[in-house]
């Protein structure tokens, strides 16, 4: 049995000390805040409850495998799981709007030819058939397998290059593709939003980014009742019956090592924890910058996805009920200084005071202007789109910025999935770190952020120290 300390208690933390602590190893976490869950965070107040981080799940598999990996109990008896349908609601700049199904292509297609026009459909169908082929050949290296020490192969596109008359012509980045393949401003806007939604600047992110929208339209989207911080509340009873401590309200100043070998921690207070094996939670550029691992040298250091933009998001509390044919996510399209929103209302009892109540969040990537409140303000406009007698019907507003993440989680940013494509600039720290016995967990590293992906990483890094150099991913 092996000693093993876990910085931060996010959910690929949590995930990986669960199926450690069912391997047979003695597993502690120190968390520097009051509670777990990383960004996955709730607002509580006066009877409304709001998910700060993500609202939604993807991949719902991952979880369903860590549970039944590390107990007796699957995840639908811990949690409640219902598929968002229809999946979002779109409405673009010129006024348009189709609702878009839940994990049904044909449905897709079928609705973007009725709202956009013949032809709009089959476009997207097409670009989706080409999404697959770069999913089908990144899957297993982004996603299933330790990163390996030769990234090369990833730093290549998988996205093909589509034919233009003689030539083909390769695709860079994700605005390319909207430009080139879909040729309607609303197409290619319903991609973008895939790509801001998770922070990415489609005219920089790669054309790999088109796995998103096929990830998310074929695996579809769900819902945990009571909101997503029940799934963190799930994860971490789940790490409490494996017998996994967690230690809250205490900082970590310092990884120890001897001999070139990480060996423990150095907490606040003045006091050594001596491990086996260190598992690092907390984001991988922070561990860096504030010196807590103290490589000595620059080449030591781990690649850093390039620079994303953070996420806004501000909590409604509203009076009245939520109207009949209201949808859970519509995204309101960017119309001139306008920014993209997402509105959430989800129709769950556990989120307002009483049925006279709605609880409503609206999330955008940050924007340049003169001060959040402002931004929030456009966000607002944006919103009053969807969301009937808004401003009437509004109670109070609190909003939640990039400045809050970084006090909450250690960084402004929530770090994306990782990207093929791009001489591997979009890859993500490996979870093995340059000094053995410490690993990286969680979504600054492989496999990325999100939900999905930072369950990845629990279930890597605890590959990697129960089976060694062995690992070979998950099956």
């Amino acid at each position: 049995m092996a000693r093993i300390v876990v910085i931060g208690a996010g959910l690929g933390a949590m995930a990986a000390a669960a199926r450690l602590a069912v391997a047979g190893h003695r597993v502690t976490v120190y968390e520097i805040n009051s509670t777990y869950g990383g960004g996955v965070r709730r607002l509580e107040r006066d009877g409304f409850g709001f998910d700060t981080g993500p609202g939604l799940l993807h991949l719902p598999a991952v979880y369903r495998d860590l549970f039944v990996k590390t107990g007796k109990r699957p995840l639908e008896e811990c949690v409640t799981l219902t598929q968002v349908d229809p999946a979002s609601r779109h409405v673009f700049a010129d006024g348009t709007t189709v609702d878009l199904p839940n994990a049904s292509r044909a449905g897709t297609v079928a609705a973007l030819d009725a709202a956009l026009g013949a032809g709009a459909g089959e476009r997207w169908g097409e670009f989706l058939v080409r999404a697959r082929e770069a999913w089908d050949r990144t899957r297993r290296p982004l996603l299933e397998e330790p990163q390996a020490a030769d990234t090369s192969a990833l730093g290549r596109e998988p996205y093909p290059a589509v034919k233009a008359g003689l030539l083909r012509r390769p695709t860079t980045t994700l605005a390319q593709i909207g430009a080139r393949e879909l040729r309607d401003p609303r197409l290619a806007a319903l991609l973008d939003s895939y790509a801001w939604g998770y922070g990415f600047d489609p005219a920089t992110a790669p054309a790999s980014a088109a796995v998103l929208p096929y990830m998310e339209q074929t695996f579809g989207s769900w819902y945990v009742a009571g909101g997503i911080r029940a799934l963190a509340d799930a994860v971490y009873e789940r790490c409490l019956e494996r017998r996994v401590e967690f230690v809250f309200d205490t900082e970590v100043t310092d990884v120890l090592r001897e001999h070139g070998r990480a060996v423990g921690l150095k907490l606040a207070g003045g006091e050594t924890v001596l491990a086996d094996h260190v598992v690092a939670g907390a984001p991988v550029p922070m561990l860096y910058q504030e010196q807590l691992v103290g490589w000595e040298r620059q080449d030591e250091w781990p690649h850093f996805q390039p620079v994303r933009t953070g996420r806004v998001t501000v909590c409604l509390a509203l009076r009245g009920a939520r109207e009949s044919g209201a949808v859970h996510r519509t995204v309101v399209h960017a119309t001139g200084a306008l920014p993209t929103v997402t509105v959430l209302r989800p129709d769950d009892p556990a989120l307002r005071p009483d049925d006279a109540h709605e609880s409503v969040t609206v999330t955008a990537t940050e924007g340049v202007l003169s001060s959040w409140d402002e931004f929030a303000e456009h966000m607002l406009v944006q919103a009053e789109m969807v969301v009937p007698d808004l401003r009437e019907r509004l109670l109070w507003r609190e909003v939640r910025t990039p400045d809050d993440t970084l006090l909450e989680t250690g960084a402004a940013e929530v770090p994306g999935p990782a990207l093929a494509g791009d001489r591997g600039r979009w890859l993500p720290a490996a979870n093995v770190s340059p000094v053995p016995g410490l690993y990286f967990v969680g979504g600054w590293s492989h496999p990325g952020g999100g939900l999905a992906h930072a369950g990845m990483s629990g279930a890597l890094v605890a590959g990697l120290i129960v089976e060694g150099a062995d690992f070979r991913g998950s099956q």
